[in-house]
């Protein structure tokens, strides 16, 4: 991109590298200025970045946190969007051929849904997602997709993600929806269910084991697969 290219936080994997996850932070609708590494969008991604990196290392699992040029989505450029391409663009050329998962929370998670038709995409974990009514579901066609979403959440509505889920069940390989009692967006009151969960189904897609966590998010019926209590 030239003068003013994302940065990328990389915790390396323990040994040879088999697989990259992608965390990406949230922002705003609207924001033209820089992402400083202390920007809270930001910095609540670090906990579950060095989560994922604790669970995975040891399996070859890469985790690398981008920073976005800007804070926010600004339609219709959607800058985010240009950003997660070009840092699956790195990870491509850094490890070729390997598999990608997503992470992502708020806009961040919009971000993730939407480059997901990336070919080394396996699957996304989206965190109280923004995704407006009319969210285009085909970029997640074939792959896996976790929706997370606080009941209390007032900046990214919890019932648009449940429509996005329905969507997108049409589509993805597989869908499934845990509904966090008690907590907001900022995932701050419950945040050990929120890194739980985007560790398990990280482990699920990469090393074939989440320890049992969504085993029965995945089996279970339709209507109930995307109302999961927790």
């Amino acid at each position: 991109m030239g003068e003013m290219d994302p940065a990328v936080a990389v915790w390396p994997a323990r040994g040879r590298t088999r697989a990259v996850v992608l965390v990406l932070h949230g922002g705003a609708e609207r924001g033209t200025g820089s992402v400083a590494p202390w920007k809270l969008a930001y910095v609540r991604m670090v906990p579950i970045a060095r989560a994922l990196h604790r669970a995975g290392r040891r399996d070859g699992v890469e985790v690398r946190l981008l920073r976005n040029r800007r804070y926010g989505w600004n339609a219709p450029a959607e800058d985010p969007i240009e950003d997660a391409r070009w840092a699956l663009e790195r990870i491509r050329e850094d490890h070729p051929g390997l598999p990608v998962v997503l992470v992502g929370h708020s806009m961040g998670a919009r971000v993730a849904l939407r480059v997901a038709d990336d070919p080394a995409v396996r699957g996304v974990c989206a965190l109280a997602p923004w995704t407006p009514r009319g969210e285009p579901v085909e970029a997640v066609a074939g792959k896996s997709v976790l929706v997370v979403h606080g009941t209390l959440d007032r900046m990214t509505s919890p019932a648009e993600s449940h429509a996005y889920a329905e969507r997108a069940a049409d589509v993805a390989a597989r869908v499934a929806r845990f509904e966090i009692a008690n907590e907001g967006h900022a995932m701050l009151r419950r945040a050990r269910v929120w890194t739980r969960l985007a560790v398990a189904f990280t482990l699920d897609l990469l090393a074939g084991d989440d320890g049992g966590t969504l085993r029965g998010a995945w089996a279970a019926s339709g209507p109930d697969r995307l109302r999961i209590p927790v």
